[in-house]
């Protein structure tokens, strides 16, 4: 079995960054599981300056709610695959199955289920979202609730996680391999 990588941080660490570094270190076919979907102007801005940022170094797939089908859609020679990211998939299963509540759950111990038969290594991106306050709505609460068993079972199965704090990649499970002088290198041109 391959390893997998959790990496997890709160909103603009740095956390995108790190996982497209670690995977460029993987010689070989290189995948890009897309979770986002764009709403609106301002998201398909996001995604095209992602898109922009990985260039053409990664074959990408676009999975805001099958995740499973798509890890098992991947050809068995990849050599990294690179999920961004969870808590936007989980956002997207919400909003999708609304009230369905069990059709969430299925979705995701089908994904769960799925990192044990995953080939390549996986390098898998989620947000940290229990550092806040306490959300003031059921919604925003059931999002945090799940997220947060979502990613406890992520790094339950995962050889390494790293916590993203101000663009420093902190090893908090299994032996990291952190970038030089164990931070990511500046922005360049404005792109996350």
């Amino acid at each position: 079995m391959a390893s997998i990588t959790l990496i997890t941080g709160g909103a603009r660490s740095g956390k995108s960054r790190f996982a497209l570094e670690l995977a460029m270190r993987h010689e070989g076919k290189r995948f890009f599981i897309a979770t986002a979907q764009a709403f609106d102007p301002e998201m398909e801005e996001r995604i095209r300056k992602h898109r922009i940022e990985r260039g053409s170094d990664f074959s990408t797939i676009e999975a805001p709610l099958e995740l499973s089908a798509a890890l098992r859609n991947v050809p068995p020679d990849a050599a990294v695959i690179l999920i961004d990211c969870l808590t936007v998939w989980l956002g997207n299963l919400l909003f999708h199955y609304r009230k369905e509540d069990e059709a969430v759950e299925v979705e995701i111990v089908k994904f769960t289920d799925a990192l044990s038969s995953v080939k390549p290594d996986l390098i898998v991106v989620t947000n940290e979202v229990g550092a806040g306050i306490v959300p003031d709505n059921a919604l925003a609460r059931k999002f945090r609730d799940i997220a947060g068993g979502l990613n406890r079972d992520v790094a339950a199965r995962a050889d390494t996680v790293y916590l993203c704090v101000c663009g420093i990649p902190l090893a908090v499970k299994g032996k990291g391999v952190l970038t030089e002088g164990n931070r990511l290198p500046p922005r360049q041109n404005g792109n996350p």
